[in-house]
C-alpha cells in the first residue's frame, strides 16, 4: 500500500468516516416527521452536470420556469449533505427550501464525487483521496459559477449548509482567505483545526453551529471547541443545541430557520456590490 493510501485510511479512521455508506446515510438522514410522510413533494430540481462531467453533478432547487428573480438577485444556499453525500437527499433538501427559507432563495445541492474506495465523502486539498481529479473546494466554486451563469445572484447571501461528513468541507470553504461564503450553518460535525486553513480569516464571518450534546458519532466537545476557537478568532457566531443525538431530530425545519435567520441578519449588513 502506498504512503498516500495509508494516510487517507488513517485519516478516515480518525474521522470515523470509513463506515459503510448506508450506515452513514442513516446516521445523518432526517428522521421521524422529517422523512416526508404527510408532506407534499417539493418540485423536482434541475439535474446539472458542470462541463458534462458526471463527477461535477449538482441539483438546483427553486429555479423553475417562469420564476421571477428578486430585485437584488437570487440568494443561494449550497447544501452539502452528510452521510454519503448522494443525490438521494434531494427530497429533504427540497423541503428545506420549502419550509426553512424564503421565496427569494435557490438551493444548489452538489453530489459528492466518488474516487475509488476512498472513505472520505467530501475530500479537500488537506484531506484528499488518492487519484482524485479535483478537491471539493473546486467543485463548490464550479457549482456556484454555474448557477451564476444561469441567473443573477445576490453575493451578500451565499450560505452553506453542511452536516456530519460535509462539515469539514464547510469549515474549509468558510476559512479560505478569498471565500465568497457569507454564512455557514454547520450541524453535527467534527472539528479538526489541524486539517483546516488558518482560523484568522474567520474574523467577521458568520457561523451557526448546531449540535446535540448526546451525539456519540461526532463528539459534542468538538462543536464546543469550534465555537471557542472561532469566537477567539473574531467570528460572528451563534451556538445552538438539540436533543436526540447524531442525526436530524425534533423541529428540524424550525432549527434550520433559526440558523438561517441569524446568518441573514449578518449578511444584511454587508454592502451591496456594484453590478
Amino acid at each position: 500500500m502506498s504512503r498516500g493510501a495509508r494516510t487517507v485510511l488513517d485519516l478516515a479512521r480518525t474521522y470515523r468516516w470509513a463506515l459503510p455508506a448506508v450506515l452513514l446515510t442513516l446516521l445523518a438522514a432526517p428522521l421521524g416527521a422529517q422523512d416526508g410522510e404527510g408532506e407534499t413533494e417539493a418540485p423536482k430540481p434541475l439535474d446539472v452536470l458542470v462541463d458534462d462531467d458526471p463527477q461535477q453533478r449538482y441539483l438546483l432547487h427553486g429555479l423553475v420556469e417562469g420564476a421571477e428573480a428578486p430585485k437584488d438577485g437570487w440568494r443561494l444556499l449550497v447544501v452539502m449533505p452528510g452521510g454519503d453525500g448522494s443525490a438521494d437527499f434531494a427530497p429533504f433538501v427540497g423541503r428545506i427550501r420549502e419550509h426553512a427559507l424564503g421565496a427569494e432563495w435557490l438551493v444548489a445541492q452538489p453530489v459528492a464525487p466518488k474516487w475509488g474506495e476512498c472513505g472520505i465523502v467530501w475530500p479537500t486539498k488537506r484531506l484528499p483521496c488518492p487519484g482524485m481529479e479535483f478537491a471539493c473546494e473546486e467543485l463548490f466554486e464550479a457549482v456556484v459559477d454555474d448557477v451564476a451563469e444561469r441567473c443573477e445572484l445576490d453575493p451578500r447571501y451565499l450560505f452553506t449548509l453542511s452536516w456530519s461528513s460535509s462539515g469539514p468541507l464547510a469549515y474549509t470553504l468558510a476559512l479560505d482567505k478569498k471565500s465568497r461564503v457569507t454564512g455557514s450553518l454547520i450541524a453535527m460535525s467534527v472539528f479538526k483545526p489541524d486539517l483546516l486553513p488558518s482560523l484568522k480569516p474567520a474574523k467577521g464571518r458568520a457561523f451557526y453551529l448546531l449540535h446535540s450534546p448526546e451525539d456519540a458519532t461526532c463528539p459534542f466537545r468538538m462543536a464546543e471547541e469550534a465555537r471557542d476557537e472561532l469566537e477567539e478568532a473574531g467570528a460572528e457566531l451563534r451556538f445552538a443545541t438539540y436533543a436526540g443525538g447524531h442525526g436530524w431530530h425534533g423541529d428540524v425545519y424550525g432549527d434550520l430557520r433559526a440558523g438561517f435567520d441569524f446568518l441573514e441578519s449578518k449578511a444584511a449588513k454587508l454592502k451591496r456590490r456594484k453590478r
